[in-house]
């Protein structure tokens, strides 16, 4: 079962970083010596965890090394010299801190684009999104994601507009492209009873011969004989700290590497080949939140859906498999020097996600019931004084991050939190910083050790053989 796999995957090592000079011009992905390996990969898997800082993959590592006895398989490549690394800057044409539309774009139109944009330029022209590019090819294409399937991350691979945050719009725009699967939640920018529009946008999709699914049994019943969307929540999926233990989550929700593997199976006998995006959008949600183990182990789902990737395309070897992140975000890290390894293997018990613990917290809360709620969630007991500090947030729901539409504590409880993990934050919003980017398979070649964001869809356009 996946969701085992999941809790025996395994960790990082320290992680060392070769620094490029400051004079280094951006590398140039197509030189003479690279020319033999164009049109060589049948199928690309482009697998982002969103919001990745290095330290989460650092993390990610060590978590699984301490709980399960194993490296996580991203750092595995890496010891293993199995893939070509490299650094990528991830600004937007108008930031040095792009947002995850922007930087979508960036690799699905080749053109950056200012923040919130999707393949839409300044003047307003378009750049052509490259899932649109590869079905024009004859390959089937498709995304997976833990967010909603409309949300910037995949939309940038597939469509044109002018805000990121027009989803139902979004919504509409992937019928008209019949792309052959799109998995993630989103359920409110499809229902009508929940868009401001009404419109069923799921029945346009069933008279397009679209296969519906709602639930994971309703997925893996799915064959490859007709386009699929799939849909499994009303906003995104859970934390996957959360849903490891809840069994109803388990009974109707598939994890990020189970969709992974159900949409490969649905591609892959192709004749012509297929173009998947993977998305561990939740990475990112929990970093606006400070959340450490909304984090840590949905970085763990996302290298699972690695190492099911990688495992594709060792055995396929016709598979350019990329693995990377759009941007940085609140760069947490472990620091200090007294009891840290005891103090971070205090996540090993976890059960729940900052953001169940304070969703769970109601108006008649004591201190002592706050104190027991995160005791039993999280394995370690607060201060009365801290628990009153937090419970004063609840009268005026004034908290920060992106995705904290309650306005819950979440940077408090983050702060709070870091007594007992040794993990700290620097931040609830992205970071300039460059990014990990390996390549595995054919055309993996094609890169350089430090790269534009942009030049990726060049890669993969050349890799695959399929012109601009």
């Amino acid at each position: 079962m996946i969701r085992r796999d999941f809790l025996k995957t395994g960790t990082l090592s320290a992680l060392g970083i070769s620094l490029l000079s400051a004079t280094e011009a951006f590398g140039q992905l197509f030189t003479p010596g690279n020319e033999k390996f164009s049109g060589t990969a049948k199928n690309i898997i482009f697998l982002v965890s969103d919001g990745m800082s290095s330290s989460t993959l650092t993390m990610a590592n060590l978590l699984s090394e301490r709980m399960n006895g194993r490296e996580s398989k991203w750092i595995s490549l890496y010891r293993k010299g199995a893939v070509t690394r490299a650094f990528m800057d991830t600004a937007s044409a108008n930031s040095m801190v792009t947002d995850s539309a922007a930087s979508s774009s960036a690799w699905g139109g080749g053109v950056r684009v200012n923040n919130g944009k999707l393949n839409v330029n300044a003047d307003g022209s378009f750049n052509t999104p490259i899932l649109q590019k590869f079905k024009t090819a004859g390959k089937k294409v498709g995304c997976v994601t833990t967010v909603p399937i409309t949300h910037a991350t995949p939309a940038g691979f597939c469509v044109c507009n002018a805000s990121r945050s027009n989803q139902e719009e979004i919504a509409l725009q992937y019928l008209t492209l019949k792309f052959d699967v799109m998995l993630g939640g989103g359920d409110k920018y499809f229902n009508p009873i929940k868009r401001s529009d009404g419109k069923d946008v799921y029945s346009q999709f069933e008279k397009e011969a679209y296969q519906l699914a709602k639930t994971k049994s309703q997925l893996l019943a799915m064959n490859n004989k007709k386009p699929v969307l799939g849909v499994f929540g009303d906003d995104a999926l859970p934390y996957t700290v959360d849903y490891a233990h809840d069994r109803q989550l388990q009974e109707q929700t598939p994890t990020l590497a189970e969709m992974t593997i159900k949409a490969i199976e649905l591609m892959k006998d192709h004749p012509s080949g297929f173009v998947l995006q993977v998305e561990g959008g939740k990475v990112d949600w929990a970093a606006h939140s400070n959340d450490s183990a909304g984090l840590l182990f949905d970085q763990l789902e996302f290298d699972l859906a690695v190492e099911k990737a990688v495992a594709f395309a060792e055995k396929d070897k016709n598979t350019l498999v990329i693995i990377t992140t759009d941007h940085g975000n609140g760069n947490p890290a472990i620091f200090g020097e007294d009891n840290i390894d005891q103090k971070f293997d205090l996540l090993k018990k976890f059960s729940h996600s900052n953001d169940w613990v304070l969703n769970q917290i109601r108006p008649n809360f004591t201190t002592t019931n706050l104190i027991e709620l995160i005791n039993h969630a999280q394995g370690y007991t607060i201060s009365n004084a801290q628990a009153k500090e937090l419970l004063a947030h609840y009268q005026k729901l004034d908290g920060a991050g992106l995705y904290n539409v309650r306005k819950l504590p979440f940077e408090l409880l983050g702060k709070i939190q870091a007594d007992y993990t040794a993990i700290y934050w620097a931040s609830m919003e992205h970071s300039s910083d460059y990014v990990e980017l390996a390549a595995f398979g054919p055309g993996s070649s094609l890169m350089n050790p430090f790269v534009r964001n942009t030049e990726l869809h060049h890669l993969m356009l050349q890799a695959a053989g399929v012109k601009a």
